[in-house]
């Protein structure tokens, strides 16, 4: 079963994560990143590559997905919060993900491509 990170663990682990666009859940000891893809066709394509690595990995994030856009959230629901599977996770999305753009202020709602456009 996988353990919490301890202190120390998240004050080396989880800064650098925040600086590529992971950020804390409110409320719950989790990490969110949200991309942009190009397209649907795109976004789809991450979760298919994310889809893989979390099957070979056996651990599942949590997630959801409007047109061009991929809302992420990652915890270990074994322990209960976040563990070193979550922090390997996020990297290996990371690189999945490739260029695609991340949303910085995930206090924003998720905006698709689609809702963009039609406002204008």
């Amino acid at each position: 079963m996988a353990e919490l990170l301890t202190a120390d663990d998240r004050n080396r682990l989880l800064p650098p994560l925040g600086a590529t666009g992971w950020g804390a859940v409110d409320g719950r000891d989790a990490l969110r990143k949200v991309w942009t893809f190009k397209n649907f066709s795109e976004a789809w394509g991450f979760m298919t590559r994310v889809a893989l690595a979390a099957e070979v990995m056996n651990h599942h994030p949590e997630w959801r997905n409007v047109y061009n856009t991929v809302d992420v959230t990652l915890t270990t629901h074994d322990c209960h919060g976040l563990s070193d599977l979550d922090v390997r996770m996020a990297h290996r999305l990371d690189k999945l993900a490739g260029s695609a753009a991340w949303q910085r202020d995930l206090t924003l709602p998720v905006q698709s491509l689609c809702q963009i456009k039609a406002k204008g």
